[in-house]
């Protein structure tokens, strides 16, 4: 192979020249891709074109190694001609630099080019088997429109399944007032409960402000939805759910109040920066994909969109979907590392035989469904292999966010089945279609102009440039990335460690700024269900007039009487509900808040009584009130046939001894 250094052409190119094999089928995959990140600055030609213009170089030198020759008449030839062509992009500058600077480099790349070469159909094939027959760059426009889209409804369902329940569980007589929160701890904390508390009741803590947040929520969900000012709606969305979750104490202290935040937060980085969706909405071409064919090209026999779309930001990109792959890989491992046997875990080993989780979750979890009950009349085995599968799609499925097209695509699939399948089993709120959502970032634009295009018109399909406009508005939302990058980065690698290894200790740097940032919710950890809830208790309210005759109060969707169906509600959320089945974990003192709700039914509150099913005193409020355990199960099918019963329950103590209305007046 002639020396770089010593081998100039007599008859250089007016522009960098990259000469390939054209009957490489390897190459010419490669080539799009390449041609696609120079956008226009290399000329590409196959050397049976043009061989005999370069006399210095022989053909079977162009057969063996591609060419790479410059104006000035330098050639490369190799693993380091592909670097020089790819330095006039500037993000791929670092590969030529590499080359000659860091030892090894060169060398390495230079074997791994031979074996390439001479293997070129395999290579073809491995190509072809993880990015198609489509090895462009990926974008996302598609992805990026309808996971905003998606991120919207999850806020409009979060905003208005709140909002019927605000006034009940944080209102002015509700069972945690806000009004008489925010003053206690302002009277605790001092100015600093500001930053402690981040929300805007800090204004007014009345029922109107509080419903006032909600309502603007859904206003500017609809406007996200719609595609209206898509960024500044994420900003103050961001503001008023935070503001909501702060001020629902208890009762917003869930994972997925929590994701959503940080979805939210990290969206502003990725949505467009203007005021009116402007591109088509009724065809692919209309998010930057094209109607069919490969990667940034439209079909000759449609038209372009009347406004071409914003670039994706590749770093706000990349903070959303490092969000999925920490939300997934987190909430397996720390199924592994909690102790907890039923997850198959035994003595640092796997054991199929416990993996037993299912045993136990489909009637142990908060809020199960019908469908629910089902699932656990599957035989053992296949509890045991729907175990290993969830741990598989949490733990190793994960890593291919990062793979190739075709790997990448079935990782999406997979979670999102996953997620599917959890939505339909047990009620978890919008925490499923927010996952969703963050899966819809894996499917690049040319997989949705595959199967958007109808089969003529990918026969009849012209390869045309798709360009994206950059903007000064685009390069600070990433610049603006790159910082959040920067500052998260470190705490959700040190996170994601803690869930291998929950003994670690928090390097000092890192607690000062996690504890700066714990409070907005910006940066956190995830892990539902490391330990497995192996019984249900359930805590049954009775009310009664005279101390003799007790009555139940009812719950809207939490197990109460045996003859009633599990429910559906998600991706509603009941708090109230939620937060019943973990005051059963503990007792009633580890559960402030469960007193003040006995208070609020001795008083009648009336917003109180609207979260539940049934009031048994719908005129008075009773005079007594006590609470009982009961220990619930699922019935089988044999004893469902017989009883119609869908739960089986029996009383073991009472939880709340009984308390008289006279008790509550007394100072």
């Amino acid at each position: 192979m002639p020396n770089r250094s010593h081998l100039r052409v007599a008859n250089p190119p007016t522009r960098p020249l990259l000469i390939w094999d054209g009957q490489c089928d390897f190459c010419r995959l490669w080539i799009e891709r390449w041609r696609e990140i120079t956008a226009d600055k290399v000329d590409y030609v196959p050397y049976q074109e043009v061989a005999d213009r370069f006399p210095e170089i022989s053909r079977e030198e162009f057969g063996r190694a591609m060419v790479f020759i410059q104006p000035d008449g330098e050639t490369f030839f190799a693993a380091e001609a592909v670097y020089r062509s790819l330095r006039y992009r500037s993000s791929r500058r670092w590969l030529a630099w590499s080359y000659d600077h860091v030892p090894g480099f060169a060398a390495i790349s230079e074997i791994g080019y031979k074996f390439v070469a001479r293997h070129r159909g395999l290579g073809s094939t491995f190509t072809r088997l993880l990015w198609g027959r489509d090895t462009l760059p990926p974008t996302y426009i598609w992805a990026r429109r309808w996971f905003l889209r998606t991120l919207g409804l999850t806020y409009l369902v979060a905003f208005v399944s709140l909002w019927v329940q605000v006034d009940g569980l944080v209102g002015s007589n509700g069972v945690s007032p806000l009004n008489q929160f925010l003053p206690a701890v302002y009277e605790r904390f001092g100015s600093s409960a500001y930053s402690l508390l981040p929300t805007l009741c800090w204004f007014t803590a009345s029922n109107g402000f509080l419903n006032f947040l909600c309502g603007g929520g859904v206003v500017l969900s609809l406007l996200l939805i719609a595609g209206i000012a898509p960024a500044l709606s994420l900003v103050v969305l961001f503001v008023f759910y935070l503001s909501l979750t702060t001020a629902g104490q208890t009762f917003l202290s869930f994972q997925w109040d929590i994701l959503l935040l940080e979805s939210g937060f990290l969206s502003i980085f990725l949505a467009p920066w203007k005021l009116w969706p402007r591109e088509l909405m009724l065809w692919p071409g209309s998010f930057g994909v094209p109607p069919s064919g490969g990667l940034g090209r439209v079909n000759a026999e449609l038209r372009a969109p009347p406004a071409t779309p914003q670039p994706v930001s590749r770093a706000g990109l990349f903070l959303l979907k490092f969000l999925l792959f920490k939300l997934m890989l987190m909430s397996g491992v720390v199924k592994l590392t909690s102790g907890d046997d039923s997850w198959g875990w035994v003595n640092h080993s796997f054991h199929w035989s416990a993996l037993t989780a299912l045993d136990y979750h489909y009637w142990s979890q908060p809020l199960p469904t019908m469908f629910g009950w089902w699932a656990d009349q599957s035989p053992e085995w296949f509890k045991h292999f729907s175990v290993a599968f969830c741990l598989v799609v949490e733990i190793i499925v994960p890593f291919f966010i990062w793979a190739p097209r075709r790997p990448r695509l079935i990782a999406a699939g997979l979670m999102i089945f996953l997620q599917l399948v959890i939505a339909i089993t047990g009620n978890y709120c919008f925490f499923n279609l927010l996952t969703i959502a963050l899966c819809l970032l894996l499917i690049d634009d040319s997989v949705v102009a595959a199967l958007w295009a109808a089969p003529h018109h990918r026969a009849k399909n012209v390869d045309v440039p798709f360009r994206t406009t950059k903007r000064l508005q685009d390069q600070l939302r990433s610049y603006a990335a790159i910082a959040v990058i920067v500052l998260t980065l470190p705490i959700n690698a040190w996170l994601i460690f803690t869930a291998f290894n929950p003994d670690a200790d928090w390097p000092r740097p890192l607690v000062a700024i996690y504890g700066r940032l714990q409070s907005f919710r910006i940066v956190n950890g995830y892990g539902l269900f490391r330990v497995m809830t192996k019984d249900r208790d359930e805590i049954v309210i009775e009310g009664s007039a005279d101390g003799i005759d007790w009555l139940p109060y009812e719950f809207k969707w939490k197990p109460g009487d045996v003859m009633r169906a599990p429910g559906w509600c998600a991706p509603h959320q009941p708090r109230l509900d939620w937060q019943m089945w973990f005051a059963a974990l503990g007792s009633y003192r580890e559960n402030p808040w469960f007193g003040r709700l006995i208070v609020r039914l001795l008083q009648g509150s009336r917003d109180v009584n609207q979260l539940l099913a049934k009031n048994p005193f719908p005129h008075d409020p009773p005079r007594y009130l006590r609470a009982m355990f009961y220990r619930y199960r699922f019935t089988t099918l044999r004893e469902r046939r017989e009883t119609g019963a869908w739960w089986k329950r029996e009383q073991l103590r009472e939880y709340l001894p009984t308390v008289s209305a006279d008790q509550v007046r007394q100072p």
